[in-house]
């Protein structure tokens, strides 16, 4: 923890946050369609191995294609969980930005009422 590091503003919080998000949704969409790949490959084994009549393999390859797409399955979650946290950044960020420019708008109205002396309570 450095203390005499400059504090990052939310708009720079933001854009770091949603690069590291995209990099993570990226290498996911990567890991999936590379996963896609390899299960065509094995339903192509599998109908090769049936074909032969090799019941044994045909079963092992079976489980490994049921795992493959559980592995993708898992994936895909994973990637929405992500984008998820990637919206609800957004929306922080945008609740931020309001409040502040909230705030600003409430100190020029106090100065405005000082300037005039106008102050009506009820």
């Amino acid at each position: 923890m450095n203390i005499f590091r400059k504090k990052t503003s939310p708009k720079d919080a933001l854009r770091t946050s949603k690069r590291e998000m995209s990099v993570a949704t990226r290498g996911i969409e990567r890991e999936i369609s590379s996963l896609q790949m390899e299960e065509k490959k094995l339903v192509a084994e599998i109908k090769k191995t049936a074909k032969t009549g090799n019941e044994a393999a045909t079963r092992i390859l079976a489980r490994q294609l049921v795992r493959l797409r559980q592995q993708i399955t898992n994936l895909q979650g994973s990637r929405a969980q992500i984008r998820g946290v990637a919206t609800h950044t957004q929306a922080l960020y945008a609740s931020t930005s309001m409040s502040t420019g909230m705030k600003g708008a409430t100190k020029a109205m106090v100065r405005h009422e000082q300037a005039n002396g106008t102050c009506e309570t009820s």
